[in-house]
């Protein structure tokens, strides 16, 4: 199976409060996560993981020794400090900015920002994250109007990562909720 994910900021107290998310502590959002992604990630699945998988987190190399399944991480702007702290690249089966892939079914490019175009833009989807689920930036109604544009972001995918089914419905009822004013 493959799954995806981006902007989980392990380790980050106050996204949860910048992205309205439901836990009290640093730590409870992280022992959710964690708990969230091994209840549906085998060894042998892959996840793609969007960017931004930690933020201050002093406990990095922890977490990764205990989330299941192939990562593959796609770098964000907010992974290039913890990345420096440890023998990352062992965690991960690939790490990459950018990368133009196909799940078998669809052909995807995988970049932590979201992107307007792309090759093959008119036949493939694009996957991000960075976003969260912050519907208030310029930009954000050419996101919504577009069906092959996919964010990974566990603020608006139940925190936890999501198949490429659950991620289109994901997406389509998010893009919904914001045009009539109750994305969060």
């Amino acid at each position: 199976m493959i799954y995806f994910t981006a902007d989980t900021h392990f380790g980050h107290y106050n996204v949860i409060r910048f992205c309205d998310r439901p836990f009290a502590s640093a730590e409870e959002m992280d022992e959710a996560m964690i708990q969230n992604w091994n209840g549906r990630v085998t060894g042998n699945d892959t996840v793609y993981i969007l960017g931004d998988m930690f933020f201050r987190s002093t406990n990095a190399e922890e977490i990764l020794k205990r989330l299941k399944g192939k990562k593959r991480l796609i770098v964000g702007n907010h992974d290039g400090s913890w990345m420096t702290k440890f023998d990352y690249a062992r965690y991960f089966a690939s790490v990459d900015k950018f990368l133009e892939t196909s799940d078998g079914k669809r052909s995807l490019t995988l970049c932590h920002y979201p992107m307007l175009s792309w090759k093959h833009a008119m036949r493939s989807y694009m996957i991000h994250g960075h976003i969260h689920n912050d519907t208030r930036a310029d930009f954000w109604p050419l996101i919504a109007s577009r069906d092959n544009v996919l964010n990974a972001g566990v603020d608006i995918n139940g925190f936890q990562p999501v198949t490429f089914d659950e991620l289109l419905e994901n997406n389509r009822r998010f893009k919904e909720r914001s045009l009539t004013g109750n994305a969060t």
